[in-house]
């Protein structure tokens, strides 16, 4: 695991990646593998000696979270896990999931997601946030988007911090990210398989 290269700091960076890609629950051991090849693409690092041990976690509140993504597809609401890298990236994705059902007979009113951003907000403090919108840029159908989704939440017992307008996430907090790795499909690929198998 020693390199020559590896600065405390660098060491420290790398524990971290580690640790919130293993704690996402998202990848496997070649994906975070590849992940992290391509993040220290610079620094030449050997990652094949480093041991990566996927987590084992309840997954209690993915589960719930889970539900809740499942049932707003019932709403025309599809909702993506794990949606790209930060918000902008996320709602690229959804217009280009929107673009796939669209081409496939499928009309989703609305979408929400959350990003690998989000994800480490809630692995390392405990808050979860969740972006919402609509396929047209109409405020008021945004709007009716985020308060279906404020629901479905709630009714999972979640605790929401949420300003009713379109300018801002609804915030799960606290949410503590519990989710284990599985074979499953997320991001848009599952989200597209979830949507269409409603």
């Amino acid at each position: 695991m020693k390199n020559n290269n590896i600065t405390p700091d660098l060491a420290e960076e790398i524990e971290y990646m580690i640790d919130l890609l293993t704690k996402s629950g998202f990848f496997n051991t070649d994906e975070i593998l590849e992940i992290l090849e391509d993040q220290f693409i610079v620094e030449e690092i050997d990652f094949s000696n480093y041991n990566i041990s996927l987590n084992t976690s309840s997954n209690t509140n993915f589960t719930k979270l889970e539900k809740v993504f499942t049932n707003l597809s019932r709403e025309g609401i599809v909702g993506i896990h794990n949606c790209g890298f930060d918000i902008e990236e996320g709602v690229n994705d959804a217009f280009e999931l929107h673009v796939h059902l669209t081409n496939n007979n499928f009309k989703p009113s609305g979408f929400c997601f959350y990003t690998l951003e989000d994800v480490e907000y809630a692995v390392f403090d405990s808050s979860l946030k969740i972006t919402f919108g609509d396929f047209e840029g109409d405020e008021n159908k945004a709007l009716k988007v985020g308060e279906i989704v404020y629901k479905y939440l709630k009714d999972e017992d979640f605790i929401i911090n949420w300003d009713g307008t379109v300018n801002n996430q609804i915030e799960i907090n606290p949410f503590k990210w519990d989710k284990s790795y599985d074979d499953k499909e997320y991001e848009i690929e599952g989200a597209y398989d979830v949507f269409t198998n409603q």
